[in-house]
This record gives C-alpha cells, structure tokens and sequence, in this order.
C-alpha cells in the first residue's frame, strides 16, 4: 500500500483536524465482515487519531461520513451512537464512492481541543 501525501491530522489554534479514517486493521487492509465491522474500525481509528492529538471523541464538534451506499445509513448510525453521546456532534453524510478499494465508509472530524 503506497501511503497517500497526508497528515493523520493537524492543528489550527484550538481546532484539531483529522483526515478520513478508513477501515484499516492493523496490518492495513481494509477489514472484512460488511459495513457494520468498517464502521466500527473507521469510527475506532478516527478515536486513535484524535487521542493521538489530545482529544476524545467528546471533543468533536463536526464529523463528516461518506458511505458507499445509502442502505448502510442505519449499521453506520449503530455504530456511531457506540462513540458519541449528546451533544452528538454536527454531522454530514454524503454517498460516494471512495477510492480504495473494498472501502464501503471513510470518517473524518473536527475537534475542539480541550
């Protein structure tokens, strides 16, 4: 895998970036198992990014999703109510397809850092 010209995240004053989390194990392949094992790596890597900055997922205040199908609206929702609590997050949710391949999501965020 030729890793792409990006930063896992970056900081503007108080505000913490992140670039879009795919569902990549440990080994960098894209996990098996469906839309709801991706959401819950995508959703687990943006918190290992974040933490990597100094903020939880308590911290984000946008979060935007892009999913393959619009059909997995509801396992993506599942998990991400397993990562955030209210005051959920702004969020925009956009169907596309993603560039690598077997991805069926990809996750990024705003974060204020505490």
């Amino acid at each position: 895998m030729v890793r792409p010209p990006l930063s896992a995240a970056r900081s503007a004053g108080d505000l913490v970036f992140t670039s879009g989390q795919l569902a990549r194990g440990g080994d960098g392949a894209i996990v098996a198992g469906g839309i709801e094992a991706q959401a819950d790596q995508a959703l687990a890597n943006l918190v290992r990014v974040l933490a990597e900055s100094g903020c939880g997922p308590e911290h984000v205040v946008k979060v935007t999703a892009w999913l393959t199908d619009p059909g997995y609206g509801a396992a993506f929702n599942a998990a991400y109510l397993r990562v955030f609590g209210e005051p959920y997050p702004a969020r925009s949710t956009v169907v596309s397809a993603l560039l690598a391949e077997g991805a069926l999501v990809e996750v990024e965020a705003v974060a204020l850092r505490p």
